[in-house]
């Protein structure tokens, strides 16, 4: 190849590049998404009023005990984009999770088009991983949204997702055993020892990292030993904080704004259909 033809060559794929960043930028743009006005947004219009109400205090639990924030989104369509793209632009868009421990969690159902995503922030990718996303939806989520309990999914769902962020290994190594009624695939038979093993890897993580810090304490909690995080400076280590109790300086029920507090995602998580 001579280098006249090396250098068209090479312009092409320069040229190629810069179209696909440009295409992928402006579906980004195109996209449209719904305000942030609590901790369940359901813009499809499923989620029951029972649901809501459950996902919200589990949610407003969560964050007063270790600051994580975690949203339930239904959209009414995906506007032609994946649901990994969607969900990921939404995210960010939300800002979800505080802005030093990007320490937010967004589950992401989309009933038009049968997809789901749990997304996952930089700072949780570490616990609440890839594989353990995966076995919630597959064994929590689709199954119920298959039959047309969204309410159910959703909740069980959030229930999963919240163990996950704050319960040991040994209680989530009995969860599968419990939930054997579901009888999925090949992926529940397979998951006690899966999870056995993650939790293991996960466990060690989080007694190494609870060394790290200080103002943290263990306690006794429903029959298991659960490490709550020092509430000043939230899972990042700094010294920031949630406004108060608030979102991003707002309140429940309040006048001030109600928002993300500055967090992002790069990815992490999974998604599933039904």
């Amino acid at each position: 190849m001579t280098r006249a033809t090396r250098s068209v060559w090479t312009a092409a794929a320069g040229a190629l590049a810069a179209l696909a960043l440009l295409a992928f930028a402006s579906l980004a743009l195109a996209l449209t998404f719904p305000a942030l006005t609590g901790r369940v947004v359901d813009e499809a219009g499923v989620v029951p009023a029972h649901t809501r109400i459950d996902v919200e205090a589990k949610s407003q639990a969560l964050e007063e005990r270790s600051g994580i924030q975690l949203v339930v989104a239904t959209v009414k369509s995906l506007e032609g984009s994946d649901v990994e793209t969607y969900a990921n632009q939404l995210f960010r868009s939300w800002k979800l999770g505080e802005a030093k421990a990007n320490n937010g969690v967004l589950l992401l159902v989309a009933p038009n088009e049968r997809k789901l995503r749990i997304e996952v922030g930089y700072g949780l990718e570490g616990v609440l991983t890839d594989a353990l996303s995966k076995i919630i939806i597959a064994n929590a989520i689709a199954p119920r949204f298959a039959a047309g309990d969204f309410g159910g999914g959703i909740s069980r769902g959030v229930e999963d997702i919240v163990t996950v962020l704050t319960t040991d290994a040994a209680e989530w190594a009995k969860r599968p055993k419990v939930r054997a009624e579901d009888e999925l695939t090949w992926l529940d038979r397979a998951s006690p020892f899966l999870i056995f093993a993650l939790f293991l890897f996960v466990f060690g993580s989080m007694v190494s990292n609870a060394r790290r810090r200080t103002g943290g304490r263990w306690i006794r909690q429903g029959g298991r030993t659960v490490f709550i995080p020092p509430m000043g400076g939230g899972w990042g280590g700094g010294g920031g904080s949630w406004g108060g109790g608030s979102w991003g300086g707002g309140s429940w029920g309040g006048g001030g704004s109600w928002g993300g507090g500055g967090g992002s995602s790069g990815g992490g998580g999974a998604s599933g259909s039904w």
